[in-house]
C-alpha cells in the first residue's frame, strides 16, 4: 500500500513541476501533469499523446469563501468572454497562457498554505503508527475542486450565445445586501408586461458561458421575455459558486439572496416586467441559490426551476454541504420559511456523479408533493437517454410541481448546447419545459 506521505509529496512535487512547465510555455504538459496527479493515473507514455483527452472534472458547488461583507463592490471589468466561437489555434494558446499561470500558481499557493502547518507531523506516526487520519483524503478533495478549473471546460469558456435580434449587456447592481454584476437579455419586441427569468450559473461557469448551453436567449427572443443572468463574484467565492450553503445567503433580505431578490425588483421597474410571471432556475450551486431564494421570496418569484441542485437549507455549513452532495440528504431541509407551496420543477441526471440524485427527490418533497396526485410518464429523448416526468397536481388539477430523471445523464443541463459547459444534447429539452412549467404558473393572487 502506498505510504500517504509519499502520496502528499509526489501531489506537491507534480505541483512545482507543472509551475515550472508552465513557466517554460509548456502549457499542454502542464495540465495533464496536474490531472494525472489528481486523478491517480499514471504518466502517460509517447504513445499516449495521441489519445483523447482526459473529461472535464464536473461542477464543484463548494468552494472557499473569501468574501462575506455585505456590500461587496463588483468586479471593475468582469471576464465576459464575447467573441464568435471561431478563432485561430495561436489566440486560443494565447488565451491560455494568460489564463493557466494564474490558476497554477493560485492552487501551489493555496494547497501549500493550507499543508504547510503538518508536513512536519507526516513523519510521525501515530499510535500504531498510523498517518493523521482523513488528511490524505482532505488534501485529494481540495486539490481536485481548485482544479475544476483546469479542465478542458474551465480553459475554454464559452462565447457569448448568437441571438438573432435583441440585445445582451452588461451591468452592475447593489443595494445594502451588496453588490454584483449581471448580464440582461432583452428581445427585440421589449414591449411592457413581458415575463422575466433570472438564471444563476453553475460554479466556474460565466453568465455568457451559461446562457449559451441553456439557449435561453434564443427562447427569448423567439417567445418574448427578459432573462438576466447575475454573475458571482471571484471575491465572493474563488470557483464563482453561489454560497447556498452559508445561512447568510439563503434568507430573505440578506447576503446573496437579498441582492438577487433586491436586482430582481429593480428590473421589474426599469422594463415594467409583468410582477406575476417572474421565474428564477439555476443549475448545480446557481440551482441550489435559486430554490433558497424562490423559497425567501414567495410574493417575487411565480416558480422556480433547480437543475442538479438541493434542496433550500439542506446545509449550512461547507462540511454539511459536501456530505450532502456526496451522499444525499442526512436531515430534513430546513431552508427558508415559506406557507406556501412555490410552484417546482426539478430535474436530474440518474448519473449524477457530482450531486447525489437523492438531493432531487428531497428537493420535489421539499415542494410539497405530498397531497397531490402524481401522474408519471416513460420516454426516450431524440438523443436517446430514457427518462421519467412526474407531474404533480392539485385538486384543480394544476400541475403544481413536475420531476424529471434522466437515465444517463451526468452532473449537465439536459439537452443543452455543446457551445456552453456542463451541457448534455442528448437529453430531454430541459429548457423548453422549464419554460413550459413556466408559463402554466404564474404569480397566485394570494403570494403578490
Amino acid at each position: 500500500m502506498t505510504d500517504p506521505s509519499n502520496r502528499m509529496q509526489d501531489r506537491l512535487a507534480d505541483m512545482m513541476e507543472a509551475t515550472r512547465l508552465t513557466a517554460a510555455g509548456r502549457l499542454q504538459d502542464a495540465t495533464d501533469l496536474l490531472q494525472r496527479g489528481f486523478a491517480g493515473t499514471p504518466p502517460r507514455s509517447a504513445a499516449d499523446h495521441g489519445a483523447p483527452a482526459p473529461q472535464p472534472h464536473t461542477i464543484d458547488l463548494v468552494a472557499e469563501r473569501v468574501e462575506t461583507g455585505p456590500a461587496a463592490k463588483p468586479e471593475s471589468k468582469p471576464a465576459f468572454q464575447t467573441e464568435s466561437p471561431s478563432g485561430s489555434a495561436a489566440a486560443e494558446e494565447a488565451r491560455r497562457a494568460a489564463i493557466l499561470p494564474e490558476k497554477l500558481r493560485k492552487v501551489v499557493e493555496t494547497v501549500t498554505r493550507g499543508i504547510t502547518p503538518v508536513l512536519g507531523g507526516l513523519g510521525k506516526a501515530g499510535p500504531g503508527g498510523a498517518t493523521p487520519s482523513g488528511l490524505v483524503g482532505n488534501l485529494g478533495t481540495l486539490v481536485s475542486g481548485l482544479a475544476g478549473g483546469l479542465g478542458p471546460s474551465g480553459l475554454n469558456q464559452a462565447r457569448a450565445p448568437l441571438t438573432e435580434g435583441g440585445s445582451f449587456t452588461e451591468h452592475s447592481f447593489s443595494n445594502a445586501a451588496g453588490a454584483r454584476d449581471y448580464k440582461l437579455f432583452v428581445p427585440s419586441d421589449a414591449r411592457a408586461d413581458l415575463p422575466l427569468v433570472v438564471m444563476l450559473h453553475g460554479c466556474t461557469q460565466s453568465p455568457d458561458d451559461f446562457a449559451a448551453g441553456t439557449g435561453m436567449n434564443a427562447r427569448a427572443e423567439a417567445e418574448g421575455f427578459l432573462v438576466a443572468y447575475p454573475a458571482q463574484s471571484g471575491r465572493a467565492n474563488g470557483q464563482r459558486c453561489w454560497n447556498w450553503f452559508q445561512p447568510g445567503d439563503q434568507g430573505r433580505d440578506s447576503g446573496e439572496a437579498g441582492i438577487i431578490a433586491g436586482l430582481t425588483r429593480a428590473l421589474i421597474a426599469e422594463h415594467r416586467v409583468d410582477p406575476t410571471r417572474v421565474y428564477i432556475a439555476g443549475l448545480s450551486a446557481g440551482g441550489a441559490a435559486a430554490v433558497n431564494i424562490a423559497r425567501a421570496y414567495p410574493d417575487l418569484y411565480a416558480a422556480v426551476g433547480i437543475h442538479s441542485g438541493l434542496a433550500a437549507g439542506c446545509a449550512r455549513d461547507v462540511s454539511t454541504a459536501l456530505t450532502v452532495m456526496r451522499l444525499g440528504p442526512v436531515a430534513a431541509a430546513d431552508g427558508p420559511v415559506s406557507t406556501v407551496r412555490v410552484p417546482t420543477i426539478v430535474f436530474h441526471g440518474e448519473s449524477d456523479g457530482t450531486v447525489n440524485p437523492r438531493n432531487g427527490e428531497q428537493a420535489l418533497a421539499q415542494a410539497g408533493i405530498d397531497g397531490l396526485t402524481p401522474e408519471a410518464a416513460e420516454a426516450v429523448s431524440p438523443g436517446g437517454l430514457p427518462y421519467t416526468r412526474t407531474r404533480y397536481a392539485d385538486a384543480d388539477g394544476r400541475v403544481a410541481v413536475e420531476g424529471w430523471i434522466v437515465r444517463g445523464l451526468g452532473h449537465a443541463w439536459s439537452g443543452g448546447s455543446p457551445a456552453g459547459s456542463y451541457t448534455d444534447p442528448r437529453g430531454p429539452d430541459a429548457t423548453r419545459a422549464m419554460l413550459d412549467f413556466f408559463r402554466a404558473n404564474p404569480l397566485a393572487a394570494g403570494r403578490a
